[in-house]
């Protein structure tokens, strides 16, 4: 195989396979989110610029995630500690069994079900270490892309034409593609999260619930992921609700099903639309990519689906193709 375009495809191909099978769709999605703010950061065409405020940005959110995971370390137990017992009264009143009859018994309980406590931590301590390097590495890669888009460390170009520089200029193609894809992709999430976010906010507030800020942060971030996020956050809404009454634990329970199956179709519905693909393609798309990656394979996954077919649109048909060779 001579052809730089034909090697180019296989090299996408490998990369795409070593991002699942290494499971990097962290190191990818931030490297494609850092680019993307870095290209929206260069309105004004001045690469210092769009750096410093990146950097900025940075520095912003990653103090806000630290502030709001503090919050959440303090508040969440008293949800817990408040939320168990009125939950386990209102089971015991209608005859249901649970595991658990307060926080201290709850936390117990889940780490009888994880067998070895000490492996367990030591596990999800290397996990956690190892999305935080792919977290750092993917900033520093789109920082890098950015300043130098080049494939010479110094941005230099030998002079005439090579293979090499044909090859990586196809590879270039490749990948400018995959990030138009996902900045196309990402459009669509953002009005989801927006949905999202509206809706549950409206909730909340007219139901009055304690902890307000915090539930609003939470959800607002959890509805940047592909419908797990809405598990994540609504476990915590219910919790809050049986604090307040069993009744409204349950109609918010109600509630928050209902937004969560709206958005489920709205993401087979609004992506599949941006990407112009159906919505059964969609669905095998992110559980595929949840059960490959993850969270980060549901958002990839999207990505890829806008990618293949930005591909496959700019060329005919291998059977034309094919009648062509001959």
């Amino acid at each position: 195989m001579k052809n730089p375009v034909q090697i180019s495809y296989v090299l996408i191909l490998v990369f795409m396979a070593l991002v699942a099978w290494l499971n990097l769709g962290t190191f990818v999605l931030t490297i494609l989110f850092g680019y993307l703010a870095l290209r929206v950061f260069n309105f004004r065409r001045n690469k210092l610029l769009s750096v410093a405020l990146y950097l900025l940005a940075v520095v912003v959110i990653g103090a806000g995630l630290l502030y709001f995971g503090k919050l959440a370390y303090r508040t969440f137990p008293k949800i817990a500690d408040a939320a168990i017992p009125a939950m386990v009264e209102f089971a015991e009143q209608n005859g249901v069994d649970l595991p658990f009859t307060d926080y201290a018994s709850l936390r117990a309980s889940a780490l009888e079900e994880a067998k070895e406590g000490v492996a367990t931590i030591g596990r999800y301590a290397t996990i956690a270490s190892f999305q935080s390097v792919q977290l750092l590495a993917g900033l520093v890669v789109a920082l890098s892309v950015f300043v130098n888009p080049s494939w010479t460390a110094g941005g230099s170009r030998t002079a005439g034409e090579s293979f090499y520089s044909e090859m990586t200029r196809e590879l270039g193609e490749r990948f400018v593609i995959l990030y138009q894809s996902f900045a196309r992709v990402m459009g669509a999430q953002i009005v989801i999260a927006a949905i999202n976010t509206v809706l549950t906010a409206t909730f909340i507030l007219l139901s009055g619930y304690p902890y307000a800020a915090l539930l609003l942060c939470l959800v607002f971030l959890c509805g940047l992921l592909p419908i797990v996020g809405n598990l994540i956050s609504n476990t915590v809404i219910v919790g809050v609700g049986f604090t307040m009454s069993p009744r409204l634990g349950i109609v918010a329970l109600i509630f928050l099903i209902v937004v969560h199956k709206l958005e489920y179709f709205l993401n087979s519905k609004i992506i599949g639309k941006r990407i112009d693909s159906p919505m059964w393609l969609t669905l095998i798309g992110l559980l595929l990519g949840e059960r490959l990656m993850g969270i980060p394979g549901m958002i990839l996954a999207p990505v890829i689906l806008q990618y293949v077919r930005a591909e496959a649109s700019g060329y005919p048909p291998l059977r034309a193709v094919a009648r062509l060779e001959q």
